[in-house]
């Protein structure tokens, strides 16, 4: 989980305890705290300027100060009274060319005339074309509170993203179009550098592995499946793959990464199924057929969520009930396994997608409220399709026939309703994969992130 770091900065000209005509202070300290306590309570991670800035020579110290702060992921000003906006709006302008997140938040209240002073600044940064949010609620009010919250995580996301490396082992799986990418727009969009190697350093990397430490392997797979695999050669490649990730992964220093699976690996060596369920496990984000837009929507979805993220096929969906099945082909971290399919063993049992065969999940994905997003580009412009969604467990008397329906009842199941337009989200959707998140606040999260990003948020 993040925790996103804000400054916050007081505005106002009438300051320093300046009285109205009534004899009340224009700036309401307490109000103030009341709001930074607030915030704090929401899981921010506050800097607070010393000042309440009015001048051009306030504004540049305070906004430098948090241009210069590299934990800083965005800035609150927080409107205390009205201001002269052309002292304020160049030294804004100057931080937020570092691409950091700028939010202007007006509590109500015609005491101390903060919706004038939180509007003049509102429009001077529309006028100047400063990308910001505007909020205006009170600090009391949860719904608001939740706006600022995921307006800070959605930039903490983009300033982790910068100066990030997305590996790629191989090159494009099942000859995928959808999710090819282009490393000069990661580049220029996200600040992302995109590099590869060839798989044949995890085959190396996994012959290698000591027997002992393969072994060692063993309490944990008995603690999340219940027992350890049986010793077969394929099986124990499957784990040797799985360590081998591990080891490359660090080793490049991939903050997240895609792999090709088949054609290659999975004919060579072991099918990948094992080892990315156990890399989604370790919360490490991935894809696989080397689906670059689906390892950016996974490597969000674990950031935000509280629960490991479980990607797969969008196998089924019944437009009626707007129900989606969610079935991948042998990958899905444990953790995500429900009272009605604990998790288990299976094998990867496609010949035509990698003959060497391997380790596989099987398991029904336990109930909880959360969301199904995916990357994607069209004409080479990104857009993101995102819905609310609730998984369930079927009744367990037709848990069988359920499984049956795909004709690989062995592959992890994830029974997903969908709360949307079901045929928009159709028309928009842009590859077979559908990644789910689970935890209520992750949708604003992730429609903030897009309006920072630049990338078309697409909401069915």
């Amino acid at each position: 989980m993040i925790e996103p770091r804000i400054g916050f900065i007081v505005y106002g000209v009438h300051k320093d305890g300046l009285k109205d005509p009534m004899g009340q202070p224009f700036i309401d300290e307490k109000l103030v705290e009341q709001s930074r306590t607030a915030l704090t309570n929401a899981g921010l991670k506050l800097v607070s300027n010393e000042i309440v800035i009015a001048s051009k020579e306030e504004a540049i110290a305070a906004l430098r100060r948090m241009k210069n702060d590299e934990q800083i992921d965005a800035v609150v000003l927080f409107s205390g009274t009205w201001v002269w906006a052309a002292h304020l709006v160049g030294a804004i302008r100057d931080y937020a060319s570092t691409g950091k997140g700028v939010l202007l938040w007006t509590h109500p209240g015609s005491q101390g005339w903060r919706p004038v002073g939180g509007l003049v600044m509102h429009g001077g940064l529309l006028e100047i074309g400063v990308p910001h949010k505007f909020v205006y609620g009170a600090a009391g009010n949860a719904e608001v509170i939740e706006q600022i919250v995921s307006y800070a995580r959605a930039a903490h996301l983009k300033n982790w993203l910068n100066l990030s490396t997305f590996g790629a082992f191989g090159g494009r799986g099942m000859g995928q179009t959808c999710g090819v990418a282009d490393p000069s727009q990661w580049m220029r969009m996200f600040g992302v550098d995109i590099d590869s190697r060839d798989t044949t350093e995890l085959i190396h990397t996994a012959q290698a592995i000591p027997q002992a430490e393969v072994a060692a392997l063993t309490p944990r797979l008995q603690k999340l499946f219940g027992k350890a695999p049986d010793p077969t050669i394929v099986n124990e490649r499957s784990i040797r793959l799985y360590l081998a990730l591990k080891k490359v992964v660090e080793r490049e220093r991939f903050d997240f990464y895609t792999i090709q699976s088949f054609p290659g690996l999975g004919d060579d060596y072991s099918a990948t199924c094992f080892a990315q369920s156990m890399m989604l496990e370790d919360g490490h984000g991935t894809s696989t057929l080397g689906d670059f837009n689906t390892g950016l929507t996974v490597l969000l979805l674990t950031k935000l969520s509280k629960e490991r993220v479980y990607y797969g096929d969008l196998q089924h969906l019944d437009t009626k009930t707007k129900e989606i099945k969610i079935i991948g082909d042998g990958a899905c971290p444990p953790s995500l396994a429900g009272k009605l399919g604990p998790a288990g063993f299976a094998e990867h049992g496609i010949p035509t997608e990698g003959e060497a065969g391997g380790l596989s999940v099987k398991l029904v994905c336990k109930v909880g409220e959360g969301v199904l997003a995916r990357l994607g580009r069209v004409n080479g412009e990104f857009q993101m399709v995102i819905t609310r969604a609730t998984v369930f467990e079927p009744p367990a008397a037709q848990l069988a026939e359920r499984l049956n329906e795909c004709g690989i009842p062995f592959w992890p199941h994830g029974f997903v309703t969908a709360h949307c337009d079901v045929n928009k989200l159709l028309q928009h959707w842009t590859n077979e994969y559908a990644c789910l998140g689970y935890g209520k606040d992750i949708f604003p999260v992730l429609v903030d992130f897009c309006e920072l990003t630049g990338i078309k948020a697409i909401l069915p």
